[in-house]
């Protein structure tokens, strides 16, 4: 019972956490179309809509930018680092595990599917403590715990690929980095466990499901165990 209530107010802390990133990343758009609003007071309807929805648009796309810029820079400032181990609900590292999902779920929940394959998806990954070689392509909103991730040059995580450096055991949560080598390929709806080292040119089909702590060599092609 206490441990469910617990859980709530943690759940409520990040709620609040959200409205107040996400109701911040609002304000320039919403001055935007505001005062679109009061410049286009006298214009013909047909030129006022097109006027607006062309504002509402671009207050999107002005929305979206500021909220990754708004959350890297948060993480940045804060210093919120993942570090590897195991954790309990009681451990500090647990709470800044939680903290950090919720920053990055609002970016990934409004803007994530319009930054993939673009600089915006690369340079939000790095404020977050990603390290990333260069000509980095990432095609899927499924990756996690981004402060523990490694992934060389001309890399390549195939669509709705899952990589995360996370797992619930026993002991509690743990986190392990995961490391991908330069010319890697992972495949289309792949799914990466932590503690996983990929070599490089190393290729993980599509579909495969890369158990935690697995080191697949240089080249090599990932064949999962019968």
């Amino acid at each position: 019972m206490i441990i469910a209530i617990i859980q709530s107010i943690i759940v409520l802390c990040l709620y609040f956490l959200g409205t107040m990133v996400v109701g911040l990343s609002l304000v320039p758009s919403l001055m935007l179309f505001l005062n679109l609003l009061r410049w286009t007071a006298g214009w013909d309807i047909l030129a006022r809509a097109l006027m607006l929805g062309l504002g509402m648009a671009g207050g999107f796309f002005l929305f979206g930018i500021i909220l990754l810029l708004l959350v890297g820079l948060l993480n940045i400032v804060l210093q919120l680092r993942l570090k590897e181990g195991y954790y309990g609900f009681k451990d500090s590292e647990m709470l800044k595990w939680f903290f950090l999902n919720a920053l990055v779920q609002a970016v990934k929940a409004f803007f994530m599917d319009f930054m993939l394959l673009t600089p915006f998806a690369s340079l939000f990954y790095r404020m977050m403590g990603a390290k990333l070689g260069y000509n980095v392509q990432i095609n899927s909103k499924n990756v996690a715990d981004l402060s523990l991730l490694e992934i060389g040059d001309n890399a390549v995580i195939g669509g709705n690929a899952t990589v995360i450096c996370h797992i619930f055991e026993r002991k509690g949560l743990k986190l392990k980095k995961v490391k991908i080598g330069a010319n890697a390929l992972i495949g289309l709806n792949s799914v990466i466990m932590p503690g996983v080292e990929i070599g490089d040119n190393a290729i993980v089909p599509a579909g495969a499901i890369v158990p935690k702590d697995t080191k697949l060599g240089p080249r090599e092609v990932f064949r999962a165990c019968s």
